[in-house]
């Protein structure tokens, strides 16, 4: 993230980014995600073997999810951010008719893994596409509308497939999805079609020279991104909030369905923030809005680690949701002023390094239990958050 550079005062006028159709693609992707939390048990059923069999289909999306990465930042700044990312949006929805359409458990997993890597260059080259096309001053705020997106997909989608699934099957949660998907990405497609050819997806300006991940990691700016968004990944999205719902099940005594219900509620703190995104920034400022962010975070964390029962829990997650995204947002909006000559390759950095920190904290936050049990791992990340919060506002200038 910077750390002596100031994001520019202004930027070239381009026509205003279709923010609410973004924000649906958001929705549209950030479901595939959650979609298939509450059906692993009816896939391992229909195809005769047990859960852990199945979790390749978990896997495999996530996986490919963060590997698409490296290439689809490149492509969006030579091709056109947005232009590929609506490709990609109808691609992924392709790829979820065919899932519905699987005869086994192989071909769904394959098709499971293409849709991860389709999906996978959606939001954050449309992201890159809002930091063209949104003066620096305001980006935040555009921004946390674009999340409202990716917020009520989280909300929604594993509720939703569960209930169509009990209602039909496994496959109609594919099926319309997929409809939606193919449906989101032609408007998207129309729009783009209908305007100027600026409104097509910038392309990254000023040649090739310089671009790409090697320009972002010789900037001490990009490095120490790539930092902190690996370590955001490592202590929360691998490792703490990964296993809050196993929390509630082992150590408080409820059943996998209403940690659901509890763990969701995660997502309300988190829409409160894509509404309270602008007026935050105008009143803390970045710095104070990140450190705020990490402090409430390591307060939440910590109090988790406390927690005697499933409503303490509930609460907390609120707080947790609202408190990351003050966290996570600031860093995203500093992920689009990277490298401002090649958006995509910056952002699509920024989210594989925080899917391979993902991945190592899975790793830890598993080793952990077997040392120092749930609590005391939710007080190490706690602690791990708080110096993350405080080198990540010491780096911004």
């Amino acid at each position: 993230m910077p750390d002596s550079e100031r994001p520019p005062p202004s930027q070239p006028v381009l026509s205003a980014p279709p923010v609410g159709l973004f924000a649906l693609a958001g929705f549209a992707t950030g479901s595939g995600m959650r979609l298939l939390d509450p059906l692993l048990p009816l896939l391992a059923r229909e195809f005769g073997v047990t859960v852990s069999a199945v979790a390749g289909l978990v896997a495999g999306f996530v996986v490919a999810y963060g590997l698409v990465q490296i290439g689809a930042g490149p492509l969006g700044d030579r091709f056109g951010k947005a232009r590929v990312a609506c490709g990609a949006l109808l691609l992924y929805g392709l790829c979820l008719l065919g899932s519905a359409a699987a005869s086994g458990l192989p071909m769904l997993v394959a098709l499971r893994a293409a849709s991860g890597f389709f999906a996978g260059a959606v939001i954050p080259l449309l992201m890159a596409e809002l930091g063209d096309r949104v003066p620096y001053a305001e980006r935040q705020g555009v921004l946390g509308r674009f999340m409202t997106g990716m917020v009520m997909a989280q909300l929604l989608a594993g509720p939703a497939a569960g209930v169509l699934a009990e209602l039909a099957d496994w496959r109609l949660p594919f099926l319309l999805l997929g409809l939606f998907a193919l449906a989101v990405g032609g408007a998207l497609a129309r729009r783009l079609h209908a305007k100027r050819p600026d409104a097509a997806g910038t392309a990254a300006r000023g040649g090739g020279r310089g671009f790409g991940y090697a320009a972002l990691l010789r900037r001490p700016a990009g490095r120490r991104l790539m930092g902190v968004a690996f370590l955001n990944g490592f202590f929360l999205f691998g490792g703490a909030f990964a296993f809050s719902g196993a929390f509630l099940v082992e150590e408080l005594g409820r059943n996998a369905a209403e940690a659901g219900a509890v763990v969701a509620c995660f997502g309300l703190g988190a829409f409160a923030y894509t509404r309270l995104a602008r007026l935050l920034v105008r009143r803390l400022g970045e710095r104070r809005l990140l450190l705020a962010g990490g402090v409430g975070l390591s307060a939440g964390l910590g109090a988790l680690a406390l927690a005697g029962g499933w409503a303490q829990v509930a609460a907390l997650q609120a707080v947790l949701g609202l408190a990351f995204y003050m966290f996570h947002g600031v860093l995203q909006v500093r992920a689009t002023e990277a490298l401002p000559e090649a958006r995509g390759t910056a952002v699509g950095a920024f989210a594989l390094a925080l899917f391979l920190g993902q991945g190592a904290g899975s790793l830890a936050f598993g080793l952990g239990l077997s040392t120092v049990g749930y609590r005391g791992a939710f007080a190490a990340a706690a602690a791990g958050v708080l110096a993350l919060a405080l080198w990540a506002r010491r780096g911004m200038r």
